[in-house]
């Protein structure tokens, strides 16, 4: 079992976690370590359990499957989530892959394919539709489907959770986000900059990452990208992501 890879089902219908179990077992190279049937428990399963890959249905009792995923990511970020859903639809995928999801596919997938989707993710890969992404790929599809739907900013109390950014390193990140350069964030808030280029430093070293646009990737995915009030007013920002930091 020790090369096997740990699944774990989250559904809160149980004919259809017996279904995916016996579809699972069947295949060799992998196991099933546990089940859940609502988002919260899903998440304290998990902990507890540690699978590899987690597949998660969206519509959850508690918590639902998006909320779930950015939770489990955040206390545990090794194990991949494929979402197993009845809504095959585009924006939800994006939606789904910025929570952390690794892959999304409709309840109708086939067995085999669940199962190569299955050992994918296991090697850290991440799959939409047909297209095998490794974290550049993801991050080029994130951005490019940022320019289709944009998004919300999460709840405040996950992103107090989530981010190590202070109020004015997250407030400069988002006007990246946004498509702003430095010297734009500078005109804009009053302040030099070099004071601008002062907390993209710290930005970039926060999150462990390298330039603008893995900064503006790594925002997209836990959800910092408040575009509420400028789709309001019929503003559209693309991510600036040619500045320096």
């Amino acid at each position: 079992m020790a090369d096997k890879i740990r699944v774990m089902i989250v559904d809160d219908h149980p004919v259809f976690r017996q279904g995916l179990r016996n579809v699972l077992v069947a295949h060799e190279g992998v196991c099933i370590v546990g089940e859940a049937t609502d988002g919260q428990e899903a998440i304290e399963r998990a902990q507890e359990l540690l699978p590899d890959v987690v597949l998660m249905d969206i519509n959850l009792p508690t918590l639902n499957g998006l909320q779930a995923t950015r939770k489990l990511k955040a206390l545990c970020p090794e194990v991949s989530v494929i979402m197993l859903t009845a809504y095959d639809d585009e924006e939800q995928v994006y939606h789904a892959i910025r929570a952390g999801a690794s892959a999304y596919y409709a309840k109708d997938v086939s067995p085999e394919r669940l199962v190569d989707v299955i050992r994918h993710v296991n090697r850290g890969h991440y799959v939409i539709g047909d297209t095998l992404l490794d974290e550049d790929g993801i991050g080029a599809w994130l951005l490019k489907e940022f320019r289709r739907f944009g998004g919300e900013m999460f709840e405040e109390e996950e992103e107090q959770f989530l981010s190590p950014l202070s109020p004015r390193e997250m407030e400069i990140l988002e006007l990246v986000i946004h498509g702003m350069s430095n010297k734009e964030i500078a005109y804009h808030l009053g302040i030099s900059h070099q004071t601008v280029k002062n907390h993209m430093t710290a930005v970039l070293s926060k999150l462990g990452v390298a330039d603008r646009t893995q900064a503006v990737v790594y925002a997209l995915r836990h959800g910092w990208a408040p575009l509420r009030e400028q789709q309001r007013r019929g503003r559209r920002f693309l991510p600036g992501i040619n500045d320096k930091p």
